[in-house]
């Protein structure tokens, strides 16, 4: 039998589908508007390193006519009806459904996934956000967090470029649903998705201000983060990045959530299905080019069978489809940027120089792009920077086990705690070892899989909050038995 069982001709998604302009402004009180002082950055493919389109810069001004529009915004929609709100959220979903083909396009292209990803996840993913929390918003008395909830004011959220629309969904929904308005930065390699979902808004009907997109760098998200108009801060990203906006909010009285990073341990015990395991193991790492912050990125496999499973998982990697985002055969994507691609690139250099074994299976690259190949290390030790460090990438680091207390020590040996993975026929163990994971959240003979009412966030170094479910609100509402928002009210007086 030939080495490849099967030969894929290319299957591109046609581009036709989704027009691109050649500029965006910011997204500002319901209109599209330049930045104060028109600074503007490019935003690429990084699949072919092709430019896109021209982005506005926000600045310090467009921040803050951005706050005020949302100010003005909350008085109107807080005291909608939550059946009325519900209305939005449930359009808001549709559209997205009927846009689907095209948006995923739009992803893949301004992100570098596989449109099979985009298509097939990231877009009915997000869809189900808005409609399981338009279910929520007329009936957020009976959530739980007291007789009467009531919205915290404007929001500023910043989200990361590894999946864009899903985290704007993540983030925007139950802001929506509980009545805040918001001010969204999205990741300054992936504003596209961002600035069309700006235009759904306008299609939905959305009233003025409610939803504002401001596109730009780091600089951006702090001028957001920092405004004094911002009552509630919610940040996807890094744990570097988290850290320094928790310093920036504290003593302020804004509510914060963070999101940080990772590096999940997936456990493989000696009962386990093999063939089962290795395809959680490639879907844990591999899914979004490794671009996941609770990605298995640490496998733990018992001593026993330790030979075996890496047998299997080599000849599995050797059937990825690395290259063009837009095929639909491609399993593995380019990798989001060039700055990525260094970083992943310089940690997989150090594994090599600490003595750990690097494989990756022969595959040809794209010339123009970024891109890296799905790659092992074996012969790792809690020492290495690669089971230490958040890669962010498609790179796995192997370590071995005796026995399931071993087990535990080492995945909780980390200063994340966001995911893990546990692969075995008993039962009893997988409530054994999830019970004494420090992870907020774990999967059970399975990994990566996401639903809309099942709340998901960490602990340590891996934030705080939760997104998701009935969880996913309370970062969005003021109890009645917190003190009134004063400084929410002082401030809307002086905007006025």
């Amino acid at each position: 039998m030939d080495k490849q069982t099967f030969e894929y001709a290319p299957a591109p998604e046609s581009r036709a589908v989704v027009d691109i302009a050649p500029a965006y402004g910011l997204y500002i009180d319901g209109e599209f508007t330049d930045a104060a002082d028109g600074k503007v950055f490019k935003t690429i493919s990084p699949a072919s390193e092709e430019v896109l389109s021209e982005v506005a810069q926000a600045g310090p001004e467009d921040v803050d006519r951005a706050v005020k529009a949302a100010r003005k915004a909350f008085e109107k929609w807080s005291a909608l009806p939550g059946s009325e709100r519900a209305k939005y959220l449930f359009r808001i979903a549709r559209i997205l459904q009927e846009r689907s083909r095209e948006l995923a396009v739009l992803e893949s292209l301004d992100n570098g996934k596989p449109i099979r990803e985009s298509r097939d996840f990231d877009l009915p993913t997000a869809a189900a956000h808005f409609f399981y929390y338009a279910g929520w918003a007329d009936k957020l008395q009976y959530a739980g967090f007291g007789p009467a909830p009531r919205p915290i004011g404007a929001a500023g959220q910043v989200i990361p470029w590894n999946f864009p629309l899903m985290m704007l969904a993540w983030k925007i929904a139950p802001a929506l649903a509980t009545g805040n308005t918001v001010v969204l930065k999205p990741a300054e390699t992936t504003p596209l998705s961002a600035l069309f979902f700006a235009d759904i808004c306008r299609q939905a009907g959305l009233p003025k201000g409610v939803v504002n997109i401001l596109t730009g760098d780091g600089s951006t998200g702090a001028e957001l983060v920092s405004h004094p108009g911002v009552d509630k801060v919610a940040f996807t990203g890094s744990t570097e990045v988290g850290k320094a906006i928790a310093r920036a909010v504290a003593g302020t009285g804004k509510k914060l959530s963070l999101e940080l990073g990772g590096k999940a341990a997936n456990i493989v015990f000696d009962d386990a299905p093999v063939d089962q395991a290795v395809e959680g193991i490639v879907n844990g790492i591999f899914f979004n080019q490794g671009h996941v912050c609770c990605a298995g990125s640490r496998l733990l496999v018992q001593e026993s069978v330790a030979d075996e499973v890496l047998d299997s998982l080599k000849r599995r990697m050797s059937t990825l489809r690395v290259g063009d985002p837009l095929d639909k055969n491609t399993d593995i994507g380019a990798i989001n940027s060039a700055e990525q691609l260094g970083r992943i690139r310089a940690l997989t250099e150090a594994g090599e120089a600490e003595g750990a074994d690097r494989w990756s299976p022969e595959c040809e690259l794209p010339s123009n792009g970024f891109w890296f190949r799905p790659t092992v290390f074996t012969g790792v030790t809690q020492a290495h920077r690669i089971a230490r460090e958040e890669i962010f990438g498609p790179v796995l680091s192997v370590l071995t086990f005796r026995t399931p207390a071993e087990a535990v020590e080492k995945a909780n040996n980390t200063p994340y705690g966001l995911s893990a993975g546990i692969w075995t026929e008993k039962g009893s163990r997988i409530l054994w070892t999830a019970d004494k994971l420090r992870a907020g959240v774990v999967w059970a003979n399975t990994f990566n899989k996401f639903d809309p009412s099942s709340p998901f966030g960490g602990y340590k170094e891996s934030g705080y909050g939760r997104e998701g479910g009935r969880h996913g609100l309370e970062a969005y509402l003021a109890t009645a038995a917190e003190p009134s928002n004063e400084r929410s009210e002082r401030e809307s007086e002086r905007d006025r």
